[in-house]
């Protein structure tokens, strides 16, 4: 076992664990620590408690220091220098009349490096971008094309349910999703109905599938969902063919006939 806490950089951003070290942590105190991108300034999430090693990527980078009110100011300048940024890139790109969309530019804590996140359909010659931006900012310049998922959990939004994105609110990672989520749930299969405003499948569609068994077979079921001998009682009385509908006596490998659908032959009755 190893004592851990989490840390995150973003607003629903993915959780990283360091070492507390000797420091007396708890949760929602800033901290600095240093990261690949270099020193990096987040919020303490998870408490210090035991993992085991298998879960954490060894070795563990250790937690420099709280942060204090002047290194927050920090943030705030870097805040205010990034949408200056973000006009600048705008600028260049439209000079470069290069295809890509800007999402975000964001300061490294020790402003040793920016990162300008961007959407493009396909890939995106930018050398002579970064040469200018570099010449403008005089630091390292890094030029990071994201999909569409990120951008929507960048830029923020509301869902079509009414309240604010879950990738922007509260999820962390995003996990795979499934058209055969929606059919296992009997949602309508219309593009416009269970997709995001990414354009990509709704992430609440995983939330509840654990609760749903798909079906065994490729049963056809009345939308009025009688089952047994009340339902075979109701198509008889319509005249349908009796054999064709799935029933506990019925053959499950056929179908029961279609809404307005007319019988093929003559019906027969149970």
């Amino acid at each position: 076992m190893i004592e851990v806490v989490g840390v995150r950089f973003k607003n629903a951003g993915k959780i990283y664990y360091f070492s507390p070290g000797d420091l007396k942590l708890e949760a929602f105190d800033k901290v600095i620590v240093e990261t690949a991108r270099g020193i990096e300034f987040g919020e303490l999430v998870i408490p210090p408690r035991q993992v085991a090693d298998e879960e954490v990527i060894l070795p563990l980078k250790q937690v420099i220091r709280k942060a204090t009110p002047v290194d927050e100011q920090f943030v705030e300048q870097n805040r205010t220098k990034e949408k200056d940024a973000f006009q600048i890139c705008l600028k260049k790109i439209s000079e470069h009349q290069l295809p890509m969309k800007l999402v975000d530019v964001e300061y490294t804590f020790d402003g040793n490096k920016i990162i300008f996140s961007f959407t493009a359909e396909g890939r995106v010659d930018f050398r002579e971008l970064v040469k200018d931006l570099a010449a403008i900012f005089r630091t390292r310049i890094e030029l990071r094309q994201i999909g569409v998922r990120d951008e929507a959990k960048m830029l923020g939004g509301v869902g079509s349910c009414g309240r604010i994105l879950c990738c922007t609110s509260f999820l962390g990672d995003f996990e795979p999703v499934s058209i055969r989520m929606a059919k296992d749930q009997k949602l309508s299969l219309n593009p416009t109905k269970i997709s995001g405003i990414c354009g990509r499948l709704m992430c609440c569609l995983k939330y509840e599938n654990g609760c749903y068994k798909p079906d065994d077979k490729d049963h056809c079921f009345n939308s009025q969902a009688l089952e047994g001998d009340k339902l075979i009682e109701i198509l008889d009385e319509q005249n349908f063919q009796i054999e064709n509908v799935y029933s506990p006596k019925a053959n499950a490998k056929q179908r029961c006939p279609r809404k307005g659908e007319k019988p093929k032959g003559k019906s027969e009755k149970v």
